[in-house]
């Protein structure tokens, strides 16, 4: 498995407006070969970014997307730069241990 985080900081006020966007796209990324799963994570805190967790089956896979006509339509009509507080940060994983409850 292979997780990719976008950890976004997003400015107060701009909050529902950024996860509309990822409610707007709900059932896009879903259709790409090798993807597993997404999750956004809204922060407790003000000063904590929101992250975009994405699962994929290996990193080929989630290359494959970054190439997609899904992706491009993605990230087109980006919210404003007043929206964020700062650059948003990726990073990328290899699963290596995976434990869950019964």
């Amino acid at each position: 498995m292979y997780i990719v985080t976008n950890r976004v900081p997003v400015a107060e006020g701009w909050e529902e407006a950024f996860e509309e966007r990822f409610r707007q796209r709900a059932g896009q990324v879903e259709k790409q070969p090798g993807f597993v799963r997404m999750q956004v994570l809204k922060p407790d805190t003000a000063e904590t970014p929101y992250v975009v967790l994405t699962t994929w089956r290996d990193k080929a896979a989630f290359e494959g997307w970054l190439g997609s006509e899904d992706f491009q339509a993605a990230h087109r009509n980006p919210l404003p730069k007043e929206a964020f507080t700062g650059q948003g940060r990726i990073e990328s994983f290899e699963v290596i241990i995976t434990a869950e409850g019964a």
